[in-house]
């Protein structure tokens, strides 16, 4: 057992069962949406999961642990401490000897997540290439955490805001196969399309866990991208969501806004101007992405290789 790793109680008994387990990030909730919606939102996805017949693990960092499962108490907490730290690879080791309070990022949730041995992993969108890029080198660590960490991540693809075509070209230099599901476009978040196509459609679970398992197998070690679009309902119109983009975009510059802010600042933003559709839409695809994720686990134990 990894010193640091605590399990909750719902989450070691599904481990001792051989049940299958969902990794669920925790910056969503402490800086990805507002509260109440936000600890809400993460009820809901966990009692998806559930229904769908996995066990959830919410993970986060606190009193010095990386804790795998939590409790209600603990969800409040992460969704109202005005101190919680964002925690990316860079920042495990500083938030867990400090004994600080931390919400897990993309790329530290797969980190912790494969520490755990849970091998799916359900969020939002993951992080990409910014623009501008080219001459600010602001890529996240999402990226390469998914070029060397093997942990399947079911997302609605990433968010308008950054540079998709550089995204899937980054992904695609480092070995990181993109999959979607439902169609063959690579959606934009808050939209169905981004005008990119996944490498590889796979709609079914038990043909997404044979290609996963196939890659892990072949010893080609690394993350999954597992693209899912938002329910048509909830979906924004691309040329309203696109504009607001290029607004937010463009007072995020002028105000100076950088780094792990920019994301933020942007998202919320987004929401003002959407008049908080915005925020529906994203607590619609998280659950979206929560029912496939949960048929994929359960998939995966299913066609483990013997």
């Amino acid at each position: 057992m990894h010193q640091f790793l605590l399990f909750s109680a719902e989450v070691a008994a599904a481990r001792a069962a051989g049940k299958p387990i969902v990794a669920l990030e925790s910056t969503i909730i402490s800086h990805g949406m507002p509260y109440p919606q936000n600890v809400q939102m993460a009820r809901e996805v966990e009692q998806i999961i559930r229904d769908g017949g996995a066990v959830p693990a919410t993970i986060a960092i606190i009193g010095g642990k990386i804790c795998v499962g939590l409790s209600a108490e603990q969800l409040e907490l992460l969704g109202t401490a005005p101190d919680a730290l964002k925690v990316s690879r860079r920042d495990l080791p500083y938030a867990l000897a400090q004994n600080k309070l931390g919400a897990t990022t993309v790329a530290a949730t797969m980190i912790c997540a494969e520490l755990a041995g849970i091998q799916v992993f359900v969020t939002g969108g993951i992080g990409g290439v910014h623009r501008g890029a080219e001459t600010s080198f602001d890529i996240s660590a999402d990226l390469q955490e998914l070029a060397q960490t093997s942990v399947a991540v079911v997302c609605a693809g990433v968010k308008s805001i950054l540079d998709i075509g550089l995204t899937l070209e980054y992904l695609e230099t480092h070995g990181v196969p993109v999959l979607s599901v439902g169609q063959r476009g690579f959606p934009a978040f808050f939209t169905r399309e981004s005008g990119f196509n996944a490498d590889f459609q796979i709609d079914g679970a038990a043909e997404q866990a044979a290609f996963i398992h196939t890659k892990w197998q072949l010893g080609l070690k690394g993350g999954v991208v597992v693209s899912n679009p938002v329910p048509a309902a909830a979906a924004m119109p691309k040329e309203e969501i696109d504009r607001i983009t290029e607004q937010a975009l463009a007072e995020a510059d002028a105000g100076g806004v950088t780094g792990k802010a920019v994301t933020p600042f942007l998202l919320g933003r987004i929401k003002q101007l959407t008049d908080g559709r915005s925020l529906a839409t994203n607590i619609a695809l998280v659950m979206h992405n929560a029912a496939v994720g949960a048929a994929l686990a359960r998939a995966m134990l299913a066609h483990a290789p013997r």
